[in-house]
C-alpha cells in the first residue's frame, strides 16, 4: 500500500501532466500554423481535436477507473502521451500529426482521469486539485519561457508535452494497482447527486468556453486593437501566468474558510469584469490589466470548482465527468470566441462572454451552497470538516460496514424502564454501596 504522501505526489504530477496539453494549447496552434503552413482555422481545428480526445477519453473512463486499476490506467494514459506526441514532433506529415495529437489527447484525457479519481478520494480534495494547478501552472509558465529560445516548429510543444509524460511514469509505481474494494472507495450504486453534478458539469462547459473563446483571441486583441508589439504581447502573457501561480498560491492558503459558493460566486462576477475590460480595451494599460487579473482569478475559481465536482462523489466519478466536461468547453472555446468576434466584433464577443459567465454563476453557486459537504450517509455531520469530513465517513474502512446505507429504514428506539427511587435506581445501575443494598 504507497503511502499518502507518495500516493498525492503520484496524484499531482499525473494531474501536471494531463493537463499540460491544454495549458500549452495556444503555442501548440500558432506552431501548427507558422511550421506546417496550416491556416489560423485549421490549426485551431486541429488543438480543437486534441481536446476533443482528451474529453472523449474522461466521458469514457467516469467510472471505470477503479475497474482497470488506477495504476494500469495511468500507464496506458502515458505511453498514449509519449507515443501520440512524440509521433506529432516527429514528422510534418499533416495527417500523421492529426492522428498523433488525438491519441496524445485521448491519453491526456486518460491521465487527467485517473488523476481526478484519486483526488477524489483524498481527505481535503480542493487542497490536492490546488497542488495540481500549481504544479502544471508552474510546468507550463517554465516552458512559455524556455520555448521560444529552443527554436520555432511544431515539434517542441509536442516533444515538452510527450518528456512530461515519460517523466512521470516512474511515480505511478505509487498509485494503487488494482481494483479498489467497496470499502476504499466508498458505497457503491448509482451516482450520487446526479441533479447537482449534471447543473455543474453543463455549468462548467459553458464557463470554460467562455474562458477559453476569449484566450483564443486574446492575441489578435492585444495586436490590432490595444496597440502592443509582439514583444510586449509576450510580455503580458508571462506576466499573466505569474499571476496564475499566484492565485493558485493563494486559493491553497484561503482553503475552506469562505466555503465554495462565495470563492465561485463572486470569483466568476469578477472575471465577467476582466472579460469586458480585455475584450474592450484599447491601450496597452487597460489590456494588461484585464489579462493578468483574469488569468489570477481563472485558477482560483477552477480549483473550487474542481474540489466541488470532488465532494460530490468520493469514488470520482463527478470530478472525472465534470473534468471531461471543461476540456469539452476548452476545445469548443477557440472556435466560439471566433466566431463571435467576427460577427460582433471583440467588444460584442466580451460584452456575450460575460453574460454567459454571469448567467452560469448561479447555478454554480447553487451547487456549491446545497450540495457541497452534505453527508454521504444518512444523519448529518455537524463537526469541522464539511465535506472532507463527509468523504473520511463514507471511506473509512473501520467504519463503512457498521453505518447504515442511504435510504435505509430508522430503527426503533425501545424504552428502557427505569425503577423508581433512590435506592432502587443505585441498584439498576451497580452503583448502591454494601450498606446501600442491606
Amino acid at each position: 500500500m504507497p503511502s499518502r504522501p507518495r500516493a498525492l505526489g503520484a496524484l499531482v504530477s499525473l494531474f501536471t501532466a494531463g493537463y499540460l496539453a491544454p495549458y500549452l494549447l495556444p503555442t501548440v496552434v500558432g506552431r501548427l500554423s507558422a511550421g506546417l503552413g496550416l491556416s489560423p482555422a485549421q490549426a485551431g481545428l486541429v488543438g480543437s481535436i486534441l481536446l476533443l480526445g482528451s474529453a472523449g477519453a474522461g466521458f469514457t473512463l467516469a467510472a471505470q477507473v477503479d475497474r482497470i486499476g488506477p495504476r494500469r490506467a495511468a500507464r496506458l494514459g502515458l505511453a498514449a502521451m509519449a507515443v501520440g506526441y512524440g509521433t506529432a514532433a516527429s514528422t510534418h506529415l499533416v495527417p500523421l500529426v492529426v492522428a498523433g495529437a488525438v491519441l496524445g489527447g485521448f491519453g491526456s484525457g486518460t491521465a487527467t482521469a485517473v488523476a481526478a479519481a484519486g483526488i477524489a478520494g483524498r481527505p481535503d480534495p480542493h487542497r490536492a486539485s490546488t497542488l495540481g494547478l500549481l504544479s502544471v501552472s508552474a510546468a507550463a509558465g517554465a516552458l512559455y519561457l524556455t520555448l521560444p529560445h529552443l527554436g520555432g516548429g511544431h515539434a517542441l510543444p509536442f516533444a515538452a508535452i510527450a518528456g512530461a509524460a515519460v517523466l512521470v511514469a516512474p511515480v505511478t509505481v505509487w498509485l494503487p494497482e488494482g481494483t479498489r474494494t467497496v470499502r476504499e472507495t466508498g458505497p457503491t450504486g448509482p451516482v450520487p447527486y446526479r441533479r447537482a453534478g449534471t447543473v455543474l458539469a453543463a455549468s462548467i462547459l459553458c464557463w470554460s468556453m467562455a474562458q477559453n473563446a476569449l484566450w483564443g483571441v486574446s492575441g489578435r486583441i492585444g495586436l490590432t486593437q490595444a496597440g502592443l508589439s509582439e514583444v510586449t504581447l509576450g510580455m503580458v502573457f508571462a506576466v499573466a501566468l505569474g499571476a496564475g501561480l499566484a492565485g493558485v498560491t493563494a486559493a491553497g492558503a484561503l482553503g475552506s474558510r469562505l466555503g465554495r459558493a462565495v470563492p465561485i460566486g463572486a470569483g466568476t462576477a469578477l472575471i465577467a469584469a476582466c472579460v469586458l475590460l480585455s475584450s474592450a480595451a484599447s491601450g496597452p494599460a487597460s489590456f494588461a490589466a484585464g489579462e493578468i487579473l483574469w488569468n489570477a482569478l481563472y485558477p482560483v475559481v477552477l480549483s473550487y470548482l474542481l474540489g466541488l465536482a470532488a465532494s460530490l462523489d468520493p469514488r470520482g466519478r463527478w470530478a472525472v465527468l465534470v473534468g471531461s466536461a471543461s476540456s469539452l468547453g476548452v476545445a469548443c472555446g477557440p472556435v466560439t470566441g471566433s466566431v463571435l468576434s467576427e460577427a460582433t466584433g471583440y467588444r460584442g464577443m466580451g460584452l456575450v462572454l460575460c453574460a454567459l459567465l454571469l448567467l452560469v454563476a448561479v447555478p454554480m453557486t447553487a451547487v456549491a451552497r446545497h450540495a457541497a459537504g452534505r453527508p454521504l450517509v444518512p444523519g448529518s455531520i455537524r463537526r469541522r470538516g464539511g465535506a472532507p469530513a463527509a468523504v473520511l465517513a463514507a471511506t473509512s474502512a473501520p467504519s463503512t460496514a457498521l453505518l447504515p446505507q442511504l435510504g435505509a429504514p430508522e430503527q426503533e428506539i425501545t424504552p428502557i424502564p427505569v425503577p423508581t427511587g433512590r435506592r432502587t435506581a443505585k441498584a439498576a445501575f451497580g452503583l448502591a454501596r454494601p450498606s446501600d443494598r442491606g
